[in-house]
């Protein structure tokens, strides 16, 4: 039964975490292109990649709730739930989920809205974006690092 908790939990990050994690990085400069070289509008194709960039966010992330579920469960499978590495990538997987909720998300809606309403997009706003964009995936490389290297297991490297 870990195997195939472990496989799923797995498949889960892969599935649901890595098109955030490319979406979200994409979505500033393609932001950027959107405003057009003076920041007020392109064309609506322009802002239509921006819109379908944020849902694959949106969709992705909500999917992403099975990872840490997953993970639990494979986790307690394993008797390894109070190990340090474990409680450590909870907590950044939280962090993750904290920064894609409270930053990436919302920034993201601001800056479709600006374009949607032809408002000028500011370089700075982009830019902020893509910075927490660049902390949300840091944080889950770090994860991802942890869970397989495992500092202290007594099958980790």
């Amino acid at each position: 039964m870990t195997k195939i908790l472990l496989s799923l939990h797995v498949l889960a990050a892969v599935i649901a975490v890595g098109p955030v994690t490319v979406a979200a990085s994409m979505f500033p400069p393609a932001a950027r292109r959107a405003a057009g070289p003076d920041g007020d509008g392109a064309g609506a194709g322009a802002v239509d990649t921006v819109r379908l960039l944020h849902r694959i966010c949106r969709v992705y992330a909500g999917v992403g709730v099975a990872v840490p579920v997953l993970g639990f469960a494979t986790a307690s499978a394993m008797g390894v739930l109070g190990d340090g590495w474990l409680v450590t990538s909870v907590a950044l997987t939280a962090a993750a989920a904290g920064v894609l909720v409270a930053f990436v998300l919302p920034r993201q809606d601001e800056l479709l809205a600006q374009l949607a309403d032809h408002r000028p997009v500011e370089r700075a706003g982009t830019a902020r974006l893509a910075m927490f964009t660049g902390l949300f995936n840091l944080l889950w490389a770090t994860v991802t690092v942890l869970m397989i290297v495992r500092p202290g297991s007594t099958t980790g490297a």
